[in-house]
């Protein structure tokens, strides 16, 4: 696959320093059920990283020492990590949030049958990806059959209370397709809400945006078809200032599956370590007794994606 690493690195891209840490994403593994097109992760059947169980308890370690609100579980697909439970309970056991990053195809795995229910009694917010309203397009992204088995794991969760149940958050994730950038984010939560009500009577708490990054897989297609640099000429042409205020990688922190730390999930994909402390690859015991407030944040030309038009993060947009 073709890599856009080296043309990422030298940037333009203004200086960003951090707020105070609230937030862990802990990428279980790249194992994953699918082989997405937009996926930046690269994931897939065939991947056999997998977080062990001593950096497991690193994690709920961490959660305790740092004082951590919320736990964003994402992958691959996280559940596949035979661990998936232990920390999920342990979390919860701390009050923190947790937030499961799911494919929705994961919950017809043999195995995994018991999942949605397990989630709906520890009461973890679903963050679950469903790329168009469309079949067509869901199935041009995610493959054939995606789409009717992503519509009947919603209408599972449904039944269990998500969507409906103040204390069972279910929300679902857009990405758009080839070059675009996403539409604006409340008119098209409008139309997601309103087509699968009267399509499918499926309710949902919120839509989120979020822009392509020109990394992984995508990059490389970026690469393939002669793209790149058309498709960076859109992010910068749509860069945005007042979203440096609240990109994400300001308040989190993400952890690959050997435990080591990166500024935000496209950094640790794109292997650019956190900055924040002076080592040359920092694992996450290395900050447990770190103030990460104000430190420098490792950028690169990547980082106009999370910039762009309403701003793109894994919560969605950043501005209105």
């Amino acid at each position: 696959m073709l890599d856009t690493k080296p043309l990422l690195l030298e940037t333009d891209f203004p200086p960003l320093y951090r707020d105070e840490l609230n937030t862990l994403q802990v990428n279980l593994g790249y194992l994953c059920n699918l082989s997405c097109v937009h996926c930046h992760v690269n994931a897939g059947p065939t991947r056999k990283e997998i977080m062990s169980l001593d950096v497991v308890d690193l994690i709920i370690q961490a959660l305790k020492k740092l004082n951590i609100r919320t736990l964003d579980l994402t992958g691959g697909a996280p559940e596949m990590n035979p661990h998936f439970r232990y920390l999920v309970s342990r979390a919860k056991e701390l009050g923190v949030e947790v937030i499961d990053r799911c494919n929705l195809m994961i919950l017809h795995e043999p195995g995994y049958e018991g999942m949605a229910q397990f989630l709906r009694d520890n009461k973890v917010t679903i963050t679950a990806s469903l790329p168009c309203y469309s079949e067509q397009n869901v199935e041009k992204q995610r493959g054939k059959g995606i789409f009717d088995g992503s519509i009947k794991a919603l209408q599972i969760l449904n039944d269990l209370g998500y969507g409906t149940d103040p204390e069972l958050e279910l929300n679902l994730v857009y990405n758009p397709q080839d070059l675009n950038l996403p539409p604006e984010q409340a008119a098209l939560e409008a139309d997601y809400k309103r087509i699968l009500k009267e399509n499918y009577n499926i309710t949902f708490n919120q839509l989120f945006t979020i822009t392509n990054m020109p990394i992984s897989r995508f990059g490389g297609w970026l690469l393939a078809k002669g793209l790149y640099e058309e498709y960076m000429d859109i992010l910068k042409g749509a860069y945005t200032a007042s979203n440096l205020e609240t990109v994400m990688c300001r308040s989190i922190v993400s952890i690959d599956y050997q435990g080591y730390v990166y500024d935000c999930d496209f950094n640790q994909m794109l292997e650019m370590p956190l900055i924040a402390v002076s080592k040359p690859r920092p694992h996450l015991k290395d900050i447990l007794d770190k103030d990460l407030t104000d430190k420098p944040i490792a950028i690169g030309e990547h980082c106009y994606g999370c910039t762009a038009g309403q701003g793109s993060s894994c919560g969605g947009a950043l501005s209105d």
